[in-house]
């Protein structure tokens, strides 16, 4: 067995002196051998520490809702489908619409569809519901059913349609029914138009079970079953 002397106390100091002197070297050299991963000597304690460069902003991240690629607009900066709002798109005018009437099933053709087309060009709102009048000895409108109003006003882009559904009559054998060839349709606030009834016979309205519902982007079921 082996047994190792322990160096005197000059030797030992010699020997880290030593030691030192060659790490120093090797440092000043770059040769800190091939798995050196030290790029110099560490820090002195008493040094000011540098300040952390800044991290630069993500993209998507941008200060204000930023115009870098994918960053996220501000509040106030999206807009709806239509590219206007209810506050500063006008109201629409028969002059801005083409209103049309198609059936709506049938027979017996209970319901009509009612288009309106904004052919103006530019954008318009189009207000609550068609102002419909259907017979001339009832000049009273049709009455509108309250669930089919949308939640939000419906403005219309150029060449976007609005729809509303009108009830003619329940369809029975029985019912005591009256023809129309046309009819009146005034928009609220914006005219009146003269449409056409759909069919070359026109069609049967009830005045004890006609309704309308409001103008809306797209019919929906339920809200438009009356």
């Amino acid at each position: 067995m082996r047994t190792s002397r322990r160096p005197t106390s000059s030797a030992a100091r010699l020997t880290v002196a030593g030691a030192a002197v060659l790490t120093l070297a090797l440092t000043a050299c770059g040769g800190g051998g091939p798995d050196a991963k030290s790029a110099g000597p560490a820090a002195d304690a008493s040094s000011p520490a540098a300040p952390a460069a800044p991290s630069a902003p993500s993209a998507g991240n941008t200060a204000g809702g930023g115009k870098g690629t994918g960053a996220t607009p501000g509040p106030g900066a999206a807009k709806g489908p239509t590219g206007q709002t209810a506050g500063n798109a006008p109201v629409c005018t028969t002059k801005d619409l083409a209103i049309s009437a198609a059936h709506q099933g049938g027979p017996p053709h209970t319901h009509i569809v009612l288009t309106a087309k904004n052919t103006s060009g530019r954008s318009c709102t189009l207000k609550g519901y068609p102002e419909v009048q259907f017979l001339e000895s009832h000049r009273e409108n049709v009455p509108a059913v309250a669930k089919s109003k949308p939640a939000a006003p419906v403005v219309l882009t150029a060449g976007a349609p609005a729809y509303a559904l009108v009830k003619l009559s329940d369809g029975k054998a029985k019912e005591d029914v009256e023809p129309v060839a046309v009819f009146s349709v005034t928009l609220q606030g914006g005219g009146m138009a003269v449409v056409k009834a759909p069919g070359g016979e026109g069609i049967a309205v009830d005045p004890a079970k006609w309704a309308t519902g409001y103008w809306t982007h797209e019919l929906r079921d339920g809200a438009d079953e009356f």
